[in-house]
């Protein structure tokens, strides 16, 4: 709290000078916000405001802190990048950039903020399923397209290569291990999958050199007039194509089991064996990024927001077991994990749920 008033008291003044000034309510500074940032990790704000002449809302990221202001301007080449690029035509819609600005030792970067009609998870699951389809198939148009500017789109955007892939999957579980040293039925679980993907990494590279988004959940996007738009062009690089898949379905098979259960169909019923052997390679490499990312809380946490953590470790424990024997967690895991959830949030990260959607 005390850094989220100094920061924005830091801003104010610029944000007057141009024009600009944040909304009451700030739902993306409450709540568990604060643990989602990696430890020793980037300081950075997103905020809301509006613009004074007119009333339009916009978003707005500021940041003091060295790895923050990096991370706003790596985003801006990113967005640059893409728009800019052949195969992105009508592909990946962006907020448009109203005002970037270093002064003052911050960084603050202006977008239109995109109204929606309704988020993505309140509308009918077979729309939820289309848009899913359609915004996943794009990106895999950003491969092949690309060769004649691989070198500048993987150096804007960064690489995955397979070697990465184990060297992260390792250390993940080294450092959950080490967090968690008495959960034997984890570690087994975490060992058996990582036999897995040794076992099949050769597919995880057949599918690799694609244009992605490691952070592919209906919380990073909006709907638009037929249009998806993306809001953290941050988190493309190059990897395996299905990690973006994998992100989403996973993410979806909490808060919405049917679209994420179809998905993993369309690819089995209409893609190569291989295809499904790598989405659920890519999935059980998320899940394991997953819990380690929750590990990360235990010690930084107490009273329920530590009991929250252990649950949602047990939870995605679950997920991933019943990912490496191609199945999805019986619904009434995800139903107790949800009530358990609700009963554990605060009411401050509550309200920031209604905010997100």
């Amino acid at each position: 709290e005390q850094y989220c008033a100094e920061e924005t008291a830091r801003a104010i003044p610029i944000l007057t000078k141009y024009g600009f000034s944040f909304e009451a309510t700030q739902p993306h500074t409450t709540g568990e916000r604060y643990l989602t940032r990696p430890i020793g990790g980037a300081k950075k704000l997103l905020l809301l405001g509006k613009r004074d002449s007119d009333g339009t809302r916009v978003a707005i990221k500021i940041s003091s802190d060295k790895d923050g202001i990096a991370e706003i301007q790596h985003e801006r080449v990113c967005r640059e990048t893409l728009t800019n690029m052949a195969f992105a035509h009508n592909i990946f819609h962006s907020p448009r950039e109203l005002l970037f600005v270093k002064e003052n030792n911050m960084a603050i970067m202006i977008s239109e903020f995109i109204e929606q009609e309704s988020s993505f998870v309140e509308r009918p699951i077979p729309e939820q399923f289309t848009l899913a389809l359609s915004m996943l198939k794009a990106q895999e148009q950003a491969h092949a397209t690309t060769y004649g500017h691989t070198r500048l789109v993987r150096r804007t955007f960064g690489e995955m290569r397979t070697d990465d892939y184990l060297e992260k999957c390792r250390s993940q579980i080294s450092a959950i291990s080490a967090t968690m040293p008495d959960n034997d039925a984890l570690r087994g679980t975490l060992d058996q999958a990582l036999l897995f993907l040794i076992k099949n990494i050769q597919t995880v590279e057949q599918y690799s050199g694609f244009l992605t988004n490691w952070d592919l959940t209906p919380q990073n996007i909006r709907i638009s007039n037929d249009r998806i738009y993306f809001l953290d062009h941050a988190s493309f690089h190059f990897g395996n194509k299905h990690e973006s898949w994998a992100r989403f379905i996973n993410f979806m098979s909490l808060y919405e089991p049917q679209v994420a259960e179809a998905l993993v169909l369309y690819v089995r019923n209409n893609r190569t064996p291989e295809e499904s052997l790598s989405l659920k390679l890519m999935r059980v490499y998320r899940l394991i990024e997953l819990i380690r990312f929750y590990t990360e809380w235990l010690a930084r946490t107490e009273g329920n927001t530590k009991k929250l953590a252990l649950a949602r470790i047990d939870f995605w424990h679950t997920v991933l077991k019943a990912t490496l024997d191609d199945k999805f967690a019986p619904q009434e895991v995800t139903d107790s994990y949800k009530k358990t959830r609700d009963t554990l949030r605060s009411e401050d990260e509550k309200q920031r749920q209604i905010g997100l959607h």
